[in-house]
């Protein structure tokens, strides 16, 4: 049971997520959002206050009647609840709902009680709002996904529930829920923040961080059973340079390669005597895609830290308008829904992410060229050259999904477009980020499959089972209990998605 204060780590987020662990609201947090309505409810008589008794956006100039305003509320849930395309996954929305609720629990949203009740009880019982992919700008932050909350949380729209997609009316009847109570600006709280893409992009950064791992651990074994050199991978060579992830990444390849019997000394074999070799018939250096990993990967976990460092500072901030503050008894209007931040981040994951795709397409591509790896079959094909083809067509697979992710790195931050007539002059376009960058990660689950089958089939030729590292040998066999040795061509597919869905679910 997650005892939840108000604010949220990543862990946090790891748990009520991915292992379903269920949430307990503490009294203080409880009476910190009483305190905010109570507040807000006497504040805004006698006063404008934007959303409560006006309009909204460029009609926020129309003052509302008193007898109008809970009306005011419930006719912008049911208008605005206008996405179209694929429903987004139920995990990505339960990240979402999370999210909102540590935002709504600052007490700066001046919410009645009843929200942080049945947001609670939906995210312990995984009933999770039908949410589409398309219609957020990400400017009065997510306003038409978080539109699609709103809506069920008064009991409107559809939900999903045990697997299935139902009537909220009719999940509500057997989980015996009801509606939230709409008091002073809850329709506007609701959906007035950022929540949706930093839920995606909590989730983005969680399943990066999972892919580094499975593609340092594919750059270990790579370097391993080529029998390169180990100094790139040197504390002393890395040390040299001033970056963490760099230093970090190294440090984690040395560890993995620790027990490992194929890596080279340069000293035994370099560092010695040549006068009678004027050609030297090995590498004296890997290629780029082997040696310089802590290189490339480095820049990846620097940047995989910073933009979690700023997700989770979003989470814990408030991000609607206007902001509620007890404390100096005032209402602050600006712009707190604003999703910048969470755009840029999420473009400069998926840029990260792409490039280690790049990467890892690269070292691929080493391995089924027996002309640069001068110790493997074509294709690391193990029945008969000609007549089998080995891992050949897979490879297609592989670079058509890299160029996929070549593409969608381009930054969705400076494609601002205007519009709500001209109020939202520029807009920060963060859920479509935060959702490019998902499609990334995806795509490049898939090349490090390919990858990693074609190192384990690459072991097989080779014969060196029983000289890889222990943490190599461990991945060996996870992955050989998934895909059988194949010297006779098989259908790939079903491999292929099986090695995708475990590297997915499971952790090196």
């Amino acid at each position: 049971m997650l005892k939840f204060n108000g604010e949220l780590g990543i862990d946090d987020f790891y748990k009520v997520i991915f292992k379903n662990e269920p949430i307990q609201i503490e009294n203080a947090v409880l009476e910190t959002v009483e305190n905010s309505f109570n507040f807000l409810k006497e504040f805004s008589e006698n006063k404008v206050i934007y959303g409560v008794n006006t309009g909204f956006g460029p009609m926020a100039q129309y003052k509302i009647e008193d007898s109008e305003r809970i009306q005011l509320q419930y006719n912008l849930i049911r208008s605005h609840a206008s996405g179209t395309g694929q429903p987004l996954a139920p995990m990505y929305v339960k990240a979402a709902m999370l999210a909102r609720l540590n935002t709504l629990s600052l007490g700066h949203s001046g919410v009645h009680v009843s929200v942080i009740h049945l947001m609670t009880e939906l995210i312990n019982r995984n009933i999770t709002p039908l949410i589409y992919e398309h219609g957020g700008v990400g400017a009065s932050g997510d306003l038409v996904q978080l539109a699609h909350l709103a809506l069920v949380l008064i009991g409107e729209g559809e939900v999903f529930y045990k697997g299935e997609r139902k009537k909220t009316e009719d999940v509500f009847k057997i989980e015996k829920l009801k509606p939230i109570s709409v008091e002073l600006r809850e329709g506007l709280a609701l959906m007035n923040g950022t929540s949706v893409m930093t839920g995606i992009g909590i989730v983005n950064t969680l399943y990066s961080r999972q892919l580094l791992g499975w593609m340092t651990s594919c750059s270990a074994a790579i370097n391993e059973i080529v029998k390169a050199y180990d100094d790139h991978l040197s504390y002393e060579l890395n040390h040299s340079k001033k970056h963490i992830g760099q230093r970090q990444i190294a440090e984690s390849m040395r560890d993995h390669l620790e027990d490992s019997k194929l890596t080279r000394k340069r000293e035994h074999h370099l560092y010695s005597k040549n006068e009678d070799v004027s050609v030297f018939k090995e590498k004296v250096q890997e290629y780029y895609s082997l040696r310089c990993v802590p290189q490339i990967l480095g820049p990846v976990l620097d940047t995989l830290n910073s933009v979690e460092n700023i997700l989770i500072e979003e989470v814990n901030s408030a991000n609607d308008n206007p902001i509620v503050d007890v404390a100096n008894k005032h209402v602050y209007h600006g712009g707190n829904f604003h999703g910048d931040y969470v755009s840029l981040e999420m473009d400069k994951l998926k840029i990260v992410v792409a490039k280690m795709s790049m990467l890892s397409e690269r070292q691929l591509n080493y391995l089924l060229n027996a002309r640069l790896n001068e110790m493997l079959p074509p294709f690391v094909n193990l029945g008969k050259l000609g007549l089998n083809f080995g891992m050949q067509g897979v490879q297609f697979t592989a670079t058509s999904t890299t160029a996929e992710n070549q593409m969608l790195s381009n930054p969705m931050y400076v494609h601002s477009i205007p519009n709500n007539n001209d109020n939202q002059d520029i807009v920060s376009m963060g859920t479509n980020s935060a959702l490019i960058a998902k499609k990334v990660i995806e795509n490049s689950f898939e090349v490090v499959a390919i990858e990693m089958i074609t190192i384990i089939q690459a072991i097989e030729y080779l014969e060196v089972q029983d000289q890889i590292s222990s943490k190599t040998k461990k991945m060996y066999e996870a992955i050989r209990k998934l895909v059988p040795i194949f010297k006779e061509d098989v259908i790939m597919y079903p491999y292929v998605n099986l090695v995708k869905d475990y590297i997915i679910n499971n952790k090196t």
